[in-house]
């Protein structure tokens, strides 16, 4: 598929270590450094442009939406309505670009392509966006109300507008920007600002997420990269924690791109460049911190495999700029919290136990959360029918093995290798230790990390092999390639994009279902958009669908305490079952 992913990007994607890439005047030659066009970046910036647009757009058209979306009739009604509004933006964007496929230039195909699939990435995570407008239709609140994480985050945000500073080694980024928005935008009201954070991050998760993948793929492969993980890793509740998993391993995989290409920069270039990665990852450490204590360890081992130690003095100063520069700005930025880290780190203890704490280990192609509902408990893990793994398991370990046989000199492919072995090794550590220290640390959440990168290495395995294909491809005689459909890379390119599109409306729809408002008693996801119906608004009024017509007055909210237990905390577990499950007497006991 030449015209879908094998060429290069606004930068080549990827590089032999021993390539040499003149960006930079070369300090022997003095030769002009190439410089882009201004023009160049017009395509770049409206990319990033379509795919914003569309993603908060949606969103934003979705809230009038007129539906009750207490009653199961309206939310299939909300449901249908935003299939409909995407078909109506999907429709014409895909269809222009079947026609460029079939009879545009290259130049403006590639355009056309290019602003298609931002387009594609934003309605994806905008039509789960607009389902969460949909749930919270006619109530101020967000998704949770004032209970579980996201009353933490409205108490740390308003202990921060009480000048009581910030949680020790809690991340501030999510919780400043909280804090800042109900100052400025919504009179004070946290919890009325969360709901306007959580739909404002879950449009623009999916824009940022392939923006990130185009940093280092071509439109159609970074897509396909972006909008599965996307749509399947977003969590509306707090949307800012995974937005930085999915945003983190294509920006490493930037940095060990810049050094597989440092020896034909000068050491200004490898400096600047290494900076401005330094302050991206000291952005996304200081929004949320787990995916860096779960993926450095690995990222450190293969960053130090791709130093060109065997190529002189001149590439080990350039690296050392790189590298260097990147480590001290992201320092700098992140310095905050990863001093509180220092200071306080050991008396940070995770003791909060749930569902996915005990279920097999193993066991990493999904998850269930606190919000366990159905399947019973006794259905988890899902069977499969080879030793308990299914299709889609045999499928991402295919793709692993096929990136580990072509890819393992493609920085992509070795950074998402790394984050994969990092996460999968400290996964079992926390897990082995967890009885001893009475301690989870979070260790479930190397779940998400984990399926992330397999996900990543099955798309960039068949990037691969497609390379491959079109590379043979271009060998053949002009006669033999007469032979084959003109145009076949561009058709494929086009087809690809509408069916990522229709495979993005579908698994949105999925997504957003899962957050409609549901009874309490059934313990589902759509537990924390009942909630939101549940509290007053500002006035004293009830929620315009409060179940029953009655509500609660919101509660005050203090600073969060640290908790001084010392043993684990079952969550979801009948007192019945506490000792078969956690050991010793529960807490009435």
């Amino acid at each position: 598929m030449p015209d879908v992913a094998i060429e290069a990007p606004d930068e080549p994607q990827a590089l032999p270590a021993d390539a040499h890439v003149d960006a930079d005047p070369d300090p022997a030659t003095g030769s002009p450094p190439a410089r882009r066009h201004p023009r160049t970046l017009l395509a770049p910036l409206g990319e990033a442009v379509v795919a914003l647009a569309v993603g908060v757009g949606f969103m934003v058209w979705a809230r009038n939406i007129s539906v009750d979306p207490l009653i199961r009739i309206g939310q299939v009604s909300g449901l249908a309505k935003l299939q409909f509004r995407a078909a109506l933006v999907a429709l014409p964007v895909l269809a222009v670009v079947l026609y460029a496929a079939h009879r545009a230039d290259r130049r403006h195909y590639r355009l056309l392509l290019r602003l298609g699939c931002a387009a594609v990435a934003g309605l994806g995570t905008g039509i789960v966006a607009g389902g969460i407008a949909v749930a919270l239709r006619g109530t101020p609140w967000g998704l949770g109300g004032q209970d579980g994480d996201p009353g933490t985050l409205q108490s740390y945000a308003e202990s921060f507008l009480r000048g009581e500073g910030l949680p020790d080694i809690y991340p501030p980024g999510f919780i400043v920007l909280l804090a800042e928005w109900a100052r400025y935008l919504r009179h004070g009201q946290v919890g009325f600002a969360l709901k306007d954070v959580q739909l404002l991050l879950s449009a623009v998760f999916g824009p940022i997420s392939y923006l990130a993948w185009r940093s280092l793929l071509r439109p159609a492969w970074a897509l396909a990269v972006a909008l599965p993980a996307s749509i399947l890793f977003l969590d509306p509740i707090r949307p800012y924690s995974h937005l930085v998993m999915v945003a983190l391993v294509p920006v490493l995989g930037r940095l060990l791109t810049e050094l597989t290409r440092v020896r034909g920069r000068s050491v200004r270039s490898a400096l600047l460049r290494g900076a401005a990665i330094g302050v991206v990852l000291g952005v996304l450490f200081l929004t949320y911190s787990g995916w860096f204590v779960w993926s450095v360890p690995g990222v450190l081992v293969v960053t130090l495999a791709l130093v060109p130690w065997r190529h002189g003095r001149a590439a080990l100063v350039r690296a050392a700029a790189l590298l260097g520069a990147a480590g001290v700005t992201a320092g700098l930025v992140g310095a905050s919290l990863l001093l509180r880290m220092v200071a306080n780190g050991a008396n940070a203890v995770d003791r909060y136990a749930y569902f996915d704490v005990y279920v097999d280990p193993g066991y990493v192609m999904g998850w269930r959360s606190d919000r366990s509902g159905w399947p019973a408990s006794w259905a988890w893990p899902p069977p499969g029918g080879l030793a308990g793994q299914d299709a889609v398991t045999l499928l991402v370990l295919a793709g692993l093995a096929l990136a580990l046989a072509l890819g393992l000199r493609r920085p992509p492919v070795i950074a998402a290798l790394g984050c994969l072995a990092s996460a999968w090794v400290l996964r079992f550590w926390f897990a082995g230790h967890m009885q001893r220290d009475q301690a989870v640390m979070l260790y479930p959440r190397t779940t998400w990390l984990i399926l992330y990168c397999l996900l990543t290495l099955t798309v960039l395995a068949a990037m691969l092999v497609a390379g491959g294909v079109g590379g043979a491809w271009r060998r053949l005689t002009v006669r033999q390639q007469v032979r084959l459909p003109r145009f076949l890379g561009r058709r494929l390119a086009a087809g690809s994009l509408c069916g990522l599109a229709l495979f993005g409306a579908m698994a949105a729809s999925w997504s957003a279902n899962r957050y409609m408002p549901t009874d309490p008693e059934q313990h589902t996801m759509g537990l924390d958009a009942w909630r939101s119906h549940t509290l007053e608004r500002a006035d004293g009024s009830c929620p315009l669908y409060a179940p029953g017509h009655t509500c609660a007055p919101p509660h005050a909210l203090g600073r969060p305490q640290d908790s001084k237990d010392t043993r684990l905390w079952c969550g979801g577990v009948s007192f019945q079952n506490w000792t078969a499950y956690c050991g010793g007497r529960p807490p009435s006991g």
